[in-house]
């Protein structure tokens, strides 16, 4: 089976403008930082600018979150400084800053926890008013009643080993996420979930987990912004962690396809995102409703035909059209089709199974298609 993404020429215009903006729905919105505001030390296209005019309009308010939890609020705050997005500390979420709030509901003000892991978690337990106390200050008969591990590079085995201790005494352990690698220059390297792992082996017991794919970090997003987390929404580039998460709070979602997950990643989950954007400009554009008629799916001044389940045909109006509407518009399709093929759509009745060659095929057609309506046209 063949796969062959053509584009063709429609002049029909287009009824989006006629829409209200994705935006207008949400009292806040909670946004991912690594793959949808920057990669690396550079941001990403269009969000810094984007993401410039949520600020300056305050409308919605925004947050941003993440599952790092060895920096703290502030140090994230600068970075987004230096990209030029006019942030305080109080507009960040870190995991770090879920599990000290979840400590000091538990154990109360004043209480005496075990920090491991970098200066992001010393730091947010401080901030919620706690005793953070770190592993070499912890000697016999200091006890502690509470212990939030989270990844750093000054991680030692003793740090380990007294995480396990004070586990053992039955101090309650909040891990800030179980990722089990960190991306960094030529590869990986062991990342907080590996650290979790060899604790919770060593102690026979399991943790809470407060970050990504689990809800308490988006909660406490929601806290932040002052709202219930259904009239939030959350923006994230990965599947697994970001818009699972989102799923978890009972949050909305944006999957915008700047990150490592694209339509290929999407059919191999079982997530379900709630609208898919090719950058984050589409956040200030009408939302792009996708409707059906047989094997043709039409978005905006977008029609993409399935031709004998083996050729995906994308037709765009060339005179007039906004280039950053269609790539969104292919965007649109590309999630409604996939998750139709997944079983997940509002029409599932050409599902097919997760591993099948027609959805893999498929899926990796969208995401040329996207490539190719992101990519620079001579006018």
């Amino acid at each position: 089976m063949t796969t062959d993404v053509s584009t063709q020429a429609r002049h029909e215009p287009s009824q989006a403008g006629r829409q209200p903006s994705l935006l207008a729905a949400y009292d806040g919105i909670v946004c991912d930082l690594d793959g949808v505001v920057y990669r690396g030390a550079a941001g990403i296209g269009d969000a810094i600018e984007a993401l410039n005019t949520v600020l300056t309009e305050q409308d919605p308010q925004l947050v941003f979150a993440t599952n790092n939890a060895s920096r703290s609020a502030q140090v994230v705050a600068d970075q987004l400084i230096s990209l030029g997005l006019p942030v305080t500390a109080a507009q960040v979420a870190t995991s770090a800053q879920a599990g000290a709030a979840y400590l000091r509901r538990e154990l109360g003000v004043g209480a005496r926890v075990l920090a491991v892991g970098g200066e992001g978690v010393a730091v947010a337990l401080t901030q919620q008013n706690l005793h953070a106390v770190r592993p070499s200050e912890l000697a016999p008969p200091d006890t502690v009643v509470g212990v939030l591990q989270g990844w750093g590079w000054e991680v030692s085995l003793r740090d380990l080993a007294a995480a396990c201790g004070a586990i053992a005494d039955g101090a309650v352990w909040v891990a800030t996420n179980t990722d089990l690698t960190l991306p960094v220059e030529g590869g990986f390297i062991p990342g907080n979930g590996t650290l979790v792992g060899a604790v919770a082996t060593a102690s026979g017991t399991e943790p809470i987990v407060v970050g990504k794919p689990h809800a308490p970090l988006y909660e406490h997003a929601a806290e932040v912004l002052g709202i219930p987390a259904a009239r939030a929404l959350a923006i994230g580039d990965r599947l697994d962690t970001d818009i699972a998460g989102a799923a978890a709070a009972g949050m909305d979602s944006v999957w915008v396809l700047t990150g490592v997950h694209g339509f290929r990643e999407l059919a191999r989950s079982s997530t379900v995102p709630t609208v898919a954007l090719a950058s984050l400009s589409g956040l200030h554009h009408p939302r792009i409703d996708v409707c059906r008629a047989g094997d043709t799916w039409r978005a905006g001044p977008v029609d993409i035909t399935l031709q004998d389940d083996s050729t995906v045909v994308v037709s765009r109006a060339r005179s007039g059209a906004d280039p950053l509407l269609w790539a969104n518009a292919v965007a649109a399709v590309g999630l409604a089709v996939v998750l139709s093929l997944r079983g997940d759509g509002a029409d599932s009745s050409d599902a097919v199974a997760g591993g099948d060659s027609e959805l893999t095929t498929i899926a990796a057609a969208f995401d040329s298609a996207l490539q190719e309506a992101q990519a620079p046209r001579e006018q």
